[in-house]
């Protein structure tokens, strides 16, 4: 079942993603400046529901379609082979090729997704995969107001424990996971509750957009602020905080509301969404490129520039990947 808001919503998770790079490359040439930087930081802050969304969206999809696959070994051929080759082969692609010189053993970086620094999203998701039909089964369980409260209350304390006391203590793909679990199950939940959404996000929409714009705001200060009082870059490099998973879920359900509503766009939003995977995978090799090129340049637009000229060229490779025949399938 196609849904054209999840198109859209798939589309600014990518170029969310794309943001916080290009700002990303900003702040750290500038020495991490915020006070003459701040609004390289604005932009990377609002970007952090990218990765969050992903996952909820992912969690939608996958509740949407299961009933389409007859077995366990047929769903995972299908689900895992669309992401398992394009990973496999970009991975090679980074280790031997963009960031040479990396010592850990080619095996170990592709278990955590080390090759670039946007790959630990795919053995994260992968787990998903894996254990998504488990979560089907529990789906009812999983569902009931109370449960999701609870497992709402685990999430914030583990996010919270990540973000201001220290890391997780567990490999990479398994923290992700631990991370992201709750985001998941909101999309499978909402995959099953769509007219009830959209009447609810009508009903409350006056108070649900202003909340979203602060929550955001709240995020940028957030960043600020706990940088200068522990000076780590985890303090806006993170984006598994609880403030960004609420972030994260109000936004989605604006967005979700707004383009199941609007029927502009119908025919470039689907065309372009259908890019997402390989400008996710592929969008790092023209910003290492636009940025040994230019470097950083002190003027107001130059983070706008930076993240249009990466995000153009990697979605007009990726039109031009996809015109031939079986690559995009390697490719993403």
């Amino acid at each position: 079942m196609h849904s054209p808001a999840i198109d859209v919503m798939r589309l600014l998770a990518i170029l969310a993603v794309v943001l916080v790079h290009t700002t990303t490359k900003t702040l750290n040439a500038t020495g991490y400046d915020l006070n003459a930087y701040w609004w390289p930081l604005l932009l990377n802050q609002i970007s952090r529901f990218a990765v969050p969304m992903f996952f909820l969206i992912s969690g939608f999809v996958l509740e949407l379609n299961y009933g389409h696959h007859p077995d366990y070994l047929s769903y995972l051929k299908k689900r895992l082979s669309k992401i398992l080759v394009p990973y496999l082969f970009w991975s090679l692609i980074y280790y031997f090729f963009v960031y040479q010189g990396n010592l850990a053993p080619l095996s170990t970086v592709l278990l955590w997704g080390g090759a670039a620094y946007q790959l630990y999203f795919i053995p994260a998701l992968m787990i998903f995969y894996l254990i998504f039909p488990l979560f089907h089964r529990l789906y009812k369980i999983l569902a009931h107001p109370l449960v999701l409260l609870v497992l709402g209350a685990v999430q914030v304390r583990i996010l919270y424990q990540d973000y201001f006391v220290r890391d997780l203590p567990y490999p990479f793909p398994i923290s992700i996971a631990l991370m992201a679990f709750y985001v998941f199950i909101i999309g499978m939940v909402a995959s099953h509750y769509q007219k009830q959404l959209m009447e609810g996000i009508k009903k409350w929409f006056w108070a649900l957009a202003p909340l979203t714009i602060g929550l955001a705001l709240g995020i940028f200060w957030q960043g600020w602020q706990r940088y200068f009082m522990t000076w780590n870059i985890h303090a806006f490099y993170s984006q598994w905080r609880p403030s960004v998973m609420f972030y994260s879920i109000s936004l989605s359900a604006v967005l979700y509301y707004l383009f199941s509503v609007s029927k502009r766009f119908q025919k470039q939003i689907p065309a372009l969404s259908g890019l997402a995977f390989f400008v996710f995978f592929f969008h790092l090799i023209p910003l290492e490129w636009l940025w040994r090129q230019i470097g950083t340049v002190q003027a107001w637009w130059y983070d706008p520039a930076y993240f249009l000229a990466t995000a153009s060229s990697s979605f007009g490779v990726g039109y031009l990947v996809h015109k031939i025949p079986f690559l995009s399938r390697l490719t993403g």
